[in-house]
């Protein structure tokens, strides 16, 4: 079992996606479109995260980043498939300490816009990012070795924040 360990927002997190992403993006430059950082270690009025660097990668066809998964694996990702989420390509890094969380879809796939509009969202909108910030370290210490507890216990507040960002991007 994984523990919750939720970490103060640091500089450190832009560092380390700006590294891996010129890794990722020379691994896999024939297919790849573009590349986010997302996540709570994207957005530092947020305050607190789990010190996991999320990359968010677009690729013209998803089928074909299959073929790199070898090249992935050297560099420390493990292939994971869907992972649970259609049309997606997962890969962790760092085993039980991990680091990193990738993940790859296809030109237009509509997780792309979601992920990148809750980023947005939070940025926008600060205080909405200090709550999500103070519920993560509330549960971490609620839930310290039970991190399917604190996932669940924070996927309601969630998905309020995606439907917030829907309305938000469509205004």
């Amino acid at each position: 079992m994984r523990k919750t360990n939720i970490q103060p927002w640091t500089k450190q997190w832009d560092v380390a996606y700006n590294q891996e992403q010129k890794l990722l993006k020379e691994v896999l430059k024939d297919e790849l479109i573009d590349i986010f950082h997302i996540g709570s270690t994207s957005v530092s009025a947020i305050g607190y995260a789990k010190p996991i660097i999320d990359i968010l990668i677009v690729v013209k066809e998803i089928e074909k980043v299959d073929r790199y998964n070898e090249t992935l694996r050297k560099a420390g990702y493990v292939p994971k498939g869907e992972n649970e989420i259609a049309g997606r390509r997962y890969f962790p890094k760092g085993k039980e300490n991990r680091t990193h969380h990738v993940h790859i879809f296809q030109v237009g796939n509509e997780h792309i816009q979601t992920h990148l509009d809750f980023k947005m969202y939070l940025i926008a909108h600060p205080e909405d990012a200090k709550a999500y910030g103070e519920l993560k370290l509330k549960l971490a210490k609620q839930f310290p070795e039970e991190h399917d507890m604190y996932q669940e216990g924070k996927q309601e507040f969630v998905n309020e924040l995606v439907e917030k960002a829907r309305s938000w991007r469509g205004e």
